[in-house]
């Protein structure tokens, strides 16, 4: 009887959790509304089964509970509950599927006045890339990707010149405007979902895959990667930004084209001696860094590293915060690079420097920091050389203090909270493995032995 009860108590509960929970869709922001019609369809064949079998289950337990005297029959078999419930099931399979069958079929059957765009995915961060004035977008190998042609553009095919190259997690489109995505990735499986678009297809290393979707209202909205791509997937985010044509145009004409791009003449450390001499005053002459003054050691460090450091000084992306205090001075310092060209001379300037090994300045334990890197070398590297593709700069060889301050400024969200900070956002979250200042001084000593 108990068993019997609750049972019909778990259908009535279920039936009023699904009606009035708050967690629901999203609301829907693209023509994709036949998603949300074949999951409610599947909601309510599913549900109606549950109800069923579950109070068939809680009569049958009430009706035949033993009873003192009476015997049980048993019949082996019958055809016609048989015939009723394979044609019951089959129709309810139908039911499901069908409609699941008709959206796929839309889903992969792009409009001829669709736009097209390349999301490009990769260990953990999004790209992508847009067809220039010939429409046309040109041909990539993987065996061309490097830190000066990411994405892989072949520089024989004429066709891709012109593309237009969006090295940024944020992608914008124009509202009530189809738009065809190819997708493909570097490294391992990723998946390109938008919740607000209902669409999500995975991103498999070798294949081009696609779908097509018409966003429908102007907003923000989150890309998530819905593929445990690896150690920071859940960290892998990005934007898209639906706004009025007029907007998108506007936005897409200041992006660089793949010419442009690899037209940018190589940095000349001469030119950059001379713009590095505001810097010496605090970061040494030999960029050896200088404590006392908060200036970091430089030398040593990654090209492409400090060339968007500068860069994002120089747009306010970082040192915005107004509890940022030693990344304000820096403001008015890369205010003074005018453009790529003075930032790319001064940075192959600093990469001209002796990289020398800095003294230790806290006291841990690199045994116990050992374990702790163990998530930091997943982008990192396993020697703390930093890698490029995976936008980590390098952490050997660097001030310890000024990585303590720095992992300090993530957890306590002074740094990387800003709109535009997609690689800062990361940190946020991977520094919050750390407990405490101990272990924070763990972490580093381990990585002094780098």
């Amino acid at each position: 009887m108990a068993m019997a009860v609750a049972l019909v108590l778990l259908v009535v509960g279920t039936i009023l959790f699904h009606f009035l929970s708050p967690w629901w869709f999203t609301p829907i922001a693209s023509n994709w509304k036949m998603m949300d019609d074949t999951v409610n369809i599947t909601f309510v064949v599913t549900g109606i089964v549950f109800v069923a079998v579950n109070l068939f289950m809680a009569v049958a337990i009430f009706r035949y509970r033993h009873r003192q005297g009476q015997r049980a029959a048993y019949a082996p078999e019958n055809k016609k509950l048989e015939w009723w419930l394979t044609v019951v099931t089959s129709l309810g399979v139908v039911a499901m599927l069908a409609p699941g069958l008709f959206v796929w079929a839309k889903f992969v059957t792009v409009p001829k006045e669709a736009s097209v765009v390349e999301a490009v995915g990769q260990q953990w961060t999004w790209s992508y890339r847009f067809p220039g004035a010939d429409g046309v977008m040109g041909t990539t190998d993987a065996k061309l990707i490097t830190p000066d042609n990411p994405f892989g553009i072949d520089p024989k095919d004429p066709r891709g010149a012109d593309d237009i190259l969006i090295s940024s997690p944020e992608l914008h489109l124009p509202v009530n405007k189809p738009v065809k995505l190819l997708l493909r990735s570097k490294d391992v499986n990723h998946q390109w979902a938008v919740p607000q678009f209902r669409v999500k297809m995975n991103m498999v290393p070798g294949m081009v895959t696609y779908f097509w979707f018409t966003p429908t209202r102007t907003g923000q909205f989150d890309v998530l990667c819905e593929q445990l791509c690896g150690l920071a997937h859940f960290a892998m985010r990005g934007r898209v930004v639906v706004e009025e044509e007029s907007a998108f145009k506007a936005w897409l004409s200041t992006q660089p084209t793949y010419a442009s791009t690899a037209a940018r003449p190589a940095g000349n450390a001469a030119a950059g001696q001379a713009s590095y001499g505001l810097c010496a005053a605090c970061h040494g002459s030999r960029a050896e860094g200088n404590r006392t003054l908060n200036a970091p050691k430089l030398s040593g460090q990654a090209g492409w590293y400090l060339a968007r450091q500068l860069r994002y000084f120089k747009q306010g992306i970082r040192g915005s915060d107004s509890k940022d205090i030693y990344a304000k001075p820096m403001l008015p310092i890369a205010a003074t690079l005018k453009d790529d060209t003075a930032i790319a001379n001064v940075v192959t300037y600093i990469e001209s420097l002796p990289d020398e090994r800095p003294q230790a300045t806290l006291a841990g334990d690199p045994a116990r920091g050992k374990s702790l890197y163990t998530t930091c070398a997943g982008c990192h590297g396993a020697a703390g050389q930093g890698i490029w593709s995976t936008n980590a700069p390098r952490l050997a060889n660097r001030d310890d203090w000024y990585l303590a301050r720095q992992l300090q400024d993530f957890q306590q969200g002074i740094r990387g909270t800003h709109p535009q900070d997609f690689y800062g956002a990361q940190m946020v979250q991977m520094a919050k493995i750390l407990p405490d200042d101990r272990a924070i001084n763990d972490l580093l000593a381990y990585v002094h032995t780098f």
